[in-house]
């Protein structure tokens, strides 16, 4: 059944692919509607504040654009998302804008499938293109061109159960941050104390579960390492850095019981483990009056000091029935208002929403200290994790290479050679 699963997703990305590079050269078909525009948004949220907040911006915007009819938004599995939309755009019924996981950005961003943005940004008044922090960017633009708006920068930090760290003895998590001491090393060291001291769990990268791999790059950027190189040619998977950051976890595992190994889980929101790595939209998961918690930067590695960030974007469909009435949605979409209501749930990429007022109002149980010290550093400086054109097989590739690492007498730096090998001939 696993492995029928499989073929059905490499059939579904199969066809996806082919559907993104069909839309290479933009629109070419008939004059576009110029009344009873109907626009539909794809989206991977179902929740129901986010949808009412959308539906009121839109309602919004359609008074004052009458040649609008309607504005849908979409909500699509998110398991399935990208594979959907791409199916959509192969059948000839691409939405006219859609989200765009960052995994799939690369794919979206070079083959033509999103229709450029700057000109209908920088042109709208009062929208404030500059404003948009430069690095939030890079990963949506193609040479001179901005295909979409990220959206959402949800940077990763650290969660710590400072109840439990007193329970094993250990000190909390703002002695470690305030001693200099707050690094990988030092976490795995008292995440086995945490361990032999109350059978719980140390840390834990959340929704890892050694598949889904690239939430590693929370760990390895501490060591300076990188999957591929910063052009996508090239493997670095078995460079000295990657190496030294896989040991490290293996070490974490298989030797000092500092994170919960293969087949074991931990869920740190239900007080099971000392700390864990996850985005700080997870907040809404910690129990109220559970435990005493902290939140954290990611600890240093042997590098020093480094962030890692989500990323989402908006674009509009190249293939859409209506992009330059799209296109415009999304210009009011994202202006300097809507982005300041956005920021209620969606980290913006507007320096000027970067301040701890408008954080605090997307995340009320955050203090302003936590804001100003974690959570704006981390999204202004923040790698993002990492993407590469025809995603979907190389992670497969990746995932299936990288299980030989977790056993106990695995050969790191010959697994990651082995790695490498994997997804050369894809990059």
């Amino acid at each position: 059944m696993r492995s029928a699963k499989t073929l059905a997703a490499v059939a579904i990305v199969a066809v996806a692919t082919w559907g993104l590079a069909s839309c290479a050269g933009g629109p070419t078909g008939p004059a576009e509607p110029t009344e009873d525009i109907e626009l539909r948004m794809t989206v991977w949220t179902s929740n129901e504040d986010h949808l009412a907040l959308f539906t009121e911006i839109a309602d919004a915007y359609i008074a004052d654009h009458p040649e609008v009819a309607s504005i849908t938004f979409e909500p699509l599995p998110f398991d399935d998302y990208t594979s959907t939309v791409t199916t959509q755009i192969a059948g000839g019924n691409a939405p006219d804008l859609a989200w765009v996981l960052e995994n799939a950005a690369p794919d979206f961003v070079s083959s033509g499938a999103l229709l450029p943005l700057d000109d209908v940004l920088e042109n709208t008044d009062g929208y404030d293109f500059d404003d948009l922090a430069p690095n939030a960017l890079e990963l949506w633009t193609s040479g001179d061109d901005l295909l979409a708006y990220p959206f959402s920068t949800s940077p990763f930090v650290v969660f710590a159960n400072d109840d439990l760290l007193a329970q094993a003895g250990q000190p909390t998590s703002a002695q470690l941050l305030a001693d200099g001491s707050w690094d990988w090393e030092t976490v795995s060291e008292i995440s086995s104390a945490v361990t032999a001291a109350t059978g719980r769990s140390g840390f834990v990268v959340r929704d890892f579960d050694y598949l889904n791999w690239d939430y590693l790059s929370t760990v390895w950027n501490g060591w300076g390492a990188a999957p591929w190189s910063a052009d996508g040619s090239e493997c670095t998977f078995a460079s000295d850095e990657m190496v030294g950051a896989f040991e490290f976890l293996h070490a974490a595992a298989f030797d000092d019981s500092a994170m919960p190994g293969p087949g074991t889980s931990a869920d740190f929101f239900a007080g099971e483990a000392a700390f864990t790595v996850t985005q700080i939209s997870r907040a809404n998961l910690l129990p109220e009056g559970g435990f005493a918690w902290n939140l954290l930067p990611l600890p240093e590695g042997p590098v020093g000091e480094y962030a890692v960030t989500g990323q989402a974007g908006l674009g509009v469909l190249a293939q859409g029935k209506n992009t330059q009435a799209a296109a415009d949605f999304l210009a009011y979409f994202t202006n300097p208002e809507n982005a300041a209501l956005l920021a209620q749930y969606f980290p913006p990429p507007r320096t000027s929403l970067l301040d701890v007022d408008t954080l605090s109002a997307a995340n009320p149980l955050l203090t302003p200290e936590q804001i100003e010290s974690v959570v704006v550093p981390a999204i202004e400086d923040g790698v993002v994790r990492p993407s590469h054109t025809d995603s979907a097989e190389i992670g497969q590739q990746v995932r299936a290479a990288l299980d030989g690492l977790w056993v106990a007498d695995a050969d790191i730096p010959g697994t990651l050679q082995k790695t490498c090998d994997a997804i050369e001939p894809l990059l």
